[in-house]
């Protein structure tokens, strides 16, 4: 199959940033090209450039694809999601009436509320429900120009619902125009039998729990809620090792509510990520620059928790390569909006249009370990595309609140045309 997608505006390539992320003044160069066209041959991008450079080069090539006419929008790289937790049953939005009485995050999830709560609803839900809610959010994504999503467990706490979620991350990828990565996290937090003896679930998790997934072959990576009143920093470092053990990567929920030394931690155990970051010491952030590991931001907690956000612009200019994502999940993150993370990224974090471009493509694809596939617009990658109804790339991090989704590429297949999913009623 051939598909031609021509005349745009300005098409962004993100280019020359497969083999390692961008950093500093590198996440600023979009590599633009205007009036720019990419020409697709079986789900792989075969060339790029101007409209009238492609049309001389492959005129008969052109004569016989089919052509996607982009004049007046701009074509990106699909946008890539790589710190979610879409897989789960229930929702928390009493939680979220209690934070604005005074409540905080912590206290609720202490009293058996917060990760707890949506634990008992997703233990509750059979398979099926999961996967139906799931693909629904899903679907949303696809249609928010997003192409592909990491996806965590954690809310299962036990063999049996860790693997279900799992399972049902698996089955979607199977099914769905968006590829999925899986992450193990079955220490998302202590859970409420185990609150007394927290060491011992601990050794469940690197017992029992990391060598059957890894058997399985059910996920890639594994990461940790290093958190006061979670996991301790010596209970995050020997689960991460664990999973090393194993073949699973490391990646880490760090200092989200208090210095913790997470930051430190995913230095340590050479994670290929450190996420939220709110409240990461400058040790902590010196030694990931130091030690390569993807600083993933996710200004859509922060602003759902009414929290300080992470300082983006001091670990930019510090060299630390960032992402961003949504966080999607049922109590602090309840969106599934990327491109509103790109608005709060420079309203609230100090970035500019250019990086939270690099930072939702790229610099994303690098911290799920899909650079070499995905994350830019180059010869030899995967066509997933996004073709934006706006005139420049400034609009999608200055009209926020908005989905400006014309047609999303995937595989060079178009999925999404006119905003609408193919085959949608």
């Amino acid at each position: 199959m051939l598909l031609y997608l021509h005349n745009a505006n300005q098409l962004i390539t993100v280019s020359g940033h497969s083999d390692s992320p961008a950093r500093k003044e590198q996440m600023q160069d979009l590599k633009m090209i205007e009036n720019g066209s990419l020409l697709i041959s079986d789900g792989i991008i075969f060339d790029l450039g101007t409209d009238e450079e492609l049309r001389k080069k492959y005129p008969d090539l052109i004569e016989n694809a089919e052509k996607i006419n982009a004049r007046n929008k701009i074509i990106t790289p699909g946008l890539i999601e790589p710190h979610t937790h879409l897989v789960y049953a229930g929702s928390r939005e009493n939680e979220y009436v209690m934070r604005l009485k005074g409540n905080s995050y912590m206290d609720i999830m202490n009293a058996g509320g917060g990760i707890h709560a949506t634990t008992r609803a997703t233990q509750r839900a059979s398979f099926q429900q999961l996967y139906k809610e799931t693909k629904s959010r899903l679907d949303t994504f696809l249609k928010q120009g997003v192409t592909t999503v990491e996806i965590k467990s954690g809310y299962g706490l036990t063999l049996e619902h860790e693997l279900k979620q799992l399972n049902v991350s698996k089955k979607l990828n199977e099914d769905h125009p968006i590829d999925i990565v899986s992450t193990f996290m079955g220490a998302h937090a202590i859970p409420t039998n185990y609150k007394n003896n927290p060491d011992d679930f601990v050794e469940i998790v690197v017992e029992e729990m990391i060598p059957t997934v890894a058997e399985l072959g059910l996920a890639e990576f594994n990461d940790v809620f290093c958190e006061k009143g979670v996991f301790t920093p010596e209970q995050s470092r020997l689960i991460l090792e664990a999973g090393k053990r194993y073949g699973l990567s490391p990646k880490i929920h760090a200092d989200e509510i208090e210095p913790y030394g997470g930051a430190e931690i995913a230095a340590e155990v050479g994670a290929i990520s450190a996420d939220h970051l709110l409240k990461a010491s400058e040790t902590g952030i010196k030694k990931m620059v130091e030690s390569n590991v993807i600083g993933v931001l996710l200004p859509g907690t922060a602003f759902f928790l009414m929290a300080e956000f992470a300082p983006a612009r001091k670990m930019i200019d510090s060299g630390l390569p960032i992402a961003l994502s949504t966080d999607s999940n049922p109590g602090s993150s309840p969106t599934l909006s990327l491109q509103f993370i790109m608005n709060l990224g420079c309203l609230k974090m100090g970035m500019t249009p250019e990086e939270v471009l690099t930072a939702t493509t790229i610099n994303a694809a690098h911290a799920i370990d899909r650079a070499k596939e995905i994350g830019s617009l180059e010869p030899g990658k995967k066509a997933d595309i996004v073709i934006f109804d706006v005139p420049n790339y400034l609009y999608l991090s200055y009209q926020y609140g908005m989905n400006h989704v014309d047609t999303v590429i995937k595989n060079g297949i178009p999925v999404v045309k006119h905003g609408i999913a193919v085959g949608e009623n």
